[in-house]
């Protein structure tokens, strides 16, 4: 089934069950008001929610409507925790390289990880809101996962079962304030403003063979200012599966439902698939030719990340965003 979340009834939205093709929508009232509220009690409300989805198929429900786009906020408007992993290796080696750095042992069997901002999610269509380009504003096009309630120290296989949504996310990075933030040894902060969320999520059963291994098999497809920018398969080239990414989130804290665990920045081997960063693209440009020549996100542009299936069906909907000016004010 697909779920998602309406700009409506406060701060974390009204939950919808969604059809397969993205069309139609129905509120799922009367089994939870949110998707925080299914994922707390999700043994239960998931086989309601899944009925819900079969008579929407079939045409044999009241109130379903037209949906749009611009009416979803992120399925998960806001949620208790958002960690986000480094798992394809081949963006950590080359980034590296450019720089002279050799990758440490331990990055091949003990994932990168940090905590990312979850109080808040721009919607699909929400607009990307920076104050200033000299930030070096970046996308990131990535999967994430969605946990019902992890205990704490679990095995991967353990953790397998805890993964109950699928979803992507544009994790914006402001590139230009990273390097001091790390210099500090402490960690992102200011340079990890809010992501964004695809329209909906997905149980892992929607996915059907592109499912395996706790990877999902296809490629993330991404446009900036409505050019081809990469589609890197999202199946190849992971060091860590996502069940192996919640298992390690995991091991000295549970987790609670709703939490998100993003795979990192979707990059292969072979460049020759784009990149699903600018950092990426302006890495394989300074290893190439001595100094990156694309550069970073301005006022104006914008970015589209979609998945389709082998048939060319969208899963997700996709992720369309402005980026804008933010007065420091905070008045746009």
């Amino acid at each position: 089934m697909k779920l998602g979340s309406l700009k409506e009834g406060g701060r974390d939205g009204t939950l919808v069950v969604v059809a397969r093709d993205l069309s139609r929508a129905v509120r799922a009232t009367g089994i939870a008001g949110t998707l925080q509220q299914a994922l707390d009690d999700w043994q239960r409300a998931a086989p309601r929610l899944n009925a819900l989805a079969v008579a929407l198929e079939d045409g044999r429900v009241d109130g379903a409507f037209d949906l749009d786009p611009k009416e979803l906020a992120a399925p998960l408007p806001r949620a208790y925790e958002f960690v986000d992993g480094s798992a394809y290796l081949p963006h950590v080696e080359r980034v590296r390289r450019a720089r002279g750095a050799e990758v440490p042992e331990s990055f091949y069997t003990d994932p990168l990880m940090y905590q990312a901002t979850s109080a808040g999610f721009y919607g699909p269509r929400d607009p990307v809101r920076v104050v200033s380009e000299d930030y070096g504003i970046d996308l990131e096009a990535e999967i994430v996962v969605v946990t019902d309630d992890v205990p704490m120290a679990v095995t991967p296989e353990q953790a397998a079962g805890h993964i109950q949504l699928v979803g992507l996310v544009n994790d914006v990075s402001l590139r230009n304030l990273i390097p001091a933030e790390l210099g500090k040894g402490f960690g992102f902060l200011q340079s990890k403003p809010r992501s964004a969320l695809s329209p909906v999520f997905v149980t892992p059963d929607e996915l059907g063979e592109a499912w395996q291994g706790n990877k999902l098999h296809l490629p993330l497809l991404t446009h900036v200012n409505g050019e081809w920018f990469g589609a890197p398969e999202a199946g190849e080239d992971m060091q860590f599966d996502f069940a192996q990414l919640v298992a390690h989130a995991a091991k000295t804290r549970p987790l609670a439902a709703g939490t998100i665990v993003g795979s990192g920045t979707i990059a292969n081997q072979d460049v020759s698939r784009g990149a699903s960063c600018f950092a990426e693209r302006r890495t394989v440009e300074a290893l190439r030719d001595g100094k990156p020549s694309t550069p970073f996100m301005a006022f104006g542009d914008t970015v589209r990340i979609e998945m389709l299936d082998r048939q060319g069906r969208s899963l997700f909907g996709a992720i369309e965003q402005r980026i804008e000016r933010q007065s420091p004010s905070g008045q746009a």
